[in-house]
């Protein structure tokens, strides 16, 4: 059988708008699960990768409110991503397990806590990118960036200011030939939640956390590629690439080489926080596997011509 990576977007979990209930979470999880049955209907085996954007910033949060009132000691940013992981993992292996039995299908889903290897001396700690968190107003941005010495970022697509960290490059996926070789047996994974936990060696044989959240999209894109996936997916919350997105001139693309799609992003088309790291994260598995990246939304899933596709030529 062939075997697909497909990364969640952050729509797939938690929607703007919503408040982050755990009933918001698990019915936006069992309808991604009822689009992957497509999927797995039309004979693939799957890895799950997701974001942890929404959630991870809201445990910073809580984590922030509980050291002010109680004095719980704050915990740093790897070990928040690793919560993420367990509670996502979790929601996503409970109502996919739901579907597959209403559908009849037994499959074992499994959740890997994914350590992810980084660069401590990667530029991105210099430049902050990665949007975490709720979406604030200028105004509450400004005072919590004064109040905290955080940084904030605007959405490219005007949904308000969220706080932006660190998001180094990921260089090796921890535990990929049992990601592999799980997956091959028929079963689902679950893993590189939220990109993975950052990691570095601060010593020969020692690995340590480090203060970041890697992007999912090119976290999902190494591991495909590491594992040897015939196919890369990455959802989002539009069904095709555009150019000109949110203009008069606005024109959607059902397909795109990596020479075009590298054009595209030197002419500032896909900007960072939106569809940017989508578009690199296709570039990274296109050229190093020679197989397709489709890039669309959660329910054209397993629809023949759903969303673009970035092939090698």
């Amino acid at each position: 059988m062939k075997l697909a990576v497909v990364a969640l977007g952050g729509n797939a979990l938690l929607q703007s708008g919503q408040k982050g209930t755990i009933d918001d979470q698990e019915a936006n999880a069992k309808a991604t699960s009822e689009c992957l049955i497509k999927l797995l209907k039309r004979g693939y085996n799957i890895v799950i990768t997701h974001g942890n954007g929404p959630q991870v910033g809201n445990i910073m949060l809580a984590n922030t409110a509980g050291e002010k009132m109680f004095g719980i000691p704050e915990m740093p940013l790897d070990i928040c991503v690793a919560y993420s992981q367990g509670f996502i993992g979790y929601m996503v292996e409970q109502q996919l397990k739901n579907v597959l039995e209403a559908h009849d299908m037994e499959r074992d889903i499994i959740t890997i806590t994914t350590q992810v290897l980084v660069n401590k001396d990667d530029p991105a700690f210099e430049r902050p990118t990665k949007p975490i968190g709720p979406y604030y107003t200028k105004e509450d941005a400004d005072r919590m960036a004064k109040e905290t010495g955080s940084l904030f970022a605007e959405d490219p697509r005007g949904r308000g200011w969220r706080k932006v960290v660190a998001s180094p490059t990921p260089l090796v996926i921890m535990n990929r030939k049992t990601i592999e070789r799980i997956a091959r047996e028929g079963q689902i994974v679950i893993a590189v939640g939220g990109g993975g936990i950052p990691v570095f060696y601060v010593a020969p044989n020692k690995l340590q956390g480090i203060d970041a959240v890697i992007d999912k999209d090119l976290a999902s894109a190494l591991l495909a590629s590491q594992i040897n996936a015939d196919k890369l997916i990455i959802l989002t919350d539009v069904p095709k690439v555009c150019l000109n997105y949110n203009t008069p001139e606005q024109k959607t693309l059902d397909s795109m080489t990596i020479a075009e799609a590298k054009r595209y992003l030197d002419e500032g088309q896909f900007p960072e926080g939106s569809m940017g790291p989508k578009i690199r994260a296709a570039i990274h598995f296109v050229e190093r596997s020679g197989k397709d990246t489709i890039i669309t939304k959660t329910t054209m899933l397993g629809i023949d011509n759903g969303g673009t596709r970035v092939t090698l030529v």
